[in-house]
């Protein structure tokens, strides 16, 4: 069995919706340049108000991803 070694990255996603499509925003877009992506740690949830409502959410991961064996 190989030892795995992980990279961590910090991202924020958001979402006029919920914290669901801004965790799903925020992987989809860095798996579009990151491959192996293998886990996610929600740090912290926020949110944008504007005119006394939530106008976005603001969601904060860290991300983690596996370098290939070379």
């Amino acid at each position: 069995m190989s030892e795995n070694v992980y990279s961590i990255s910090e991202i924020v996603g958001t979402s006029k919706t919920s914290v669901d499509d801004a965790i799903k925003n925020g992987i989809e877009r860095m798996a579009k340049r990151v491959q192996n992506l293998d886990w996610f740690e929600v740090t912290s949830i926020r949110g944008h108000l504007q005119d006394q409502s939530v106008e976005h959410i603001q969601v904060t991961m860290k991300v983690g991803f596996r370098y290939d064996e070379v």
